[in-house]
């Protein structure tokens, strides 16, 4: 029985590869805010006349606040008050899991083969 040698790729090959698997990155990245699935997620609760009091800022909060160059609680209160909403959409979970499962999927039938003859060449007499 002849010795498993792995493939070898050329060079267009991989930067075939990192071509698609950027395009993959980025798609992954950008296609949810494009498709408004993500990304807008942020409420704020106005305040009539902040204090850093009515902000809930202690001392050492309003120093690292006016580190930052907010000289006072008005200028702060819009990031201060912005509540992130942490829901999630049930179809979009699913979508998301059968995309996962599909992908595993497809990488085990693809190297179905070369699986099967590296645990030959090992574990076969």
């Amino acid at each position: 029985m002849a010795r498993y040698t792995p493939p070898t790729q050329g060079k267009l090959g991989q930067i075939i590869d990192v071509i698609v698997l950027l395009i993959m990155a980025i798609g992954a990245l950008y296609i949810p805010l494009w498709m408004g699935l993500a990304g807008s997620a942020v409420t704020s609760t106005a305040v009539e006349n902040p204090t850093w009091e009515s902000l809930g800022q202690n001392e050492t909060m309003v120093a690292q606040w006016e580190k930052l160059g907010f000289a006072d609680a008005a200028s702060a209160a819009e990031m201060i008050t912005a509540r992130f909403d942490y829901s999630f959409s049930v179809g979009a979970l699913l979508a998301m899991i059968v995309v996962i499962v599909g992908y595993y999927a497809i990488l085990l039938r693809f190297s179905e083969k070369e699986y099967r003859e590296v645990i030959a060449e090992k574990f076969e007499e």
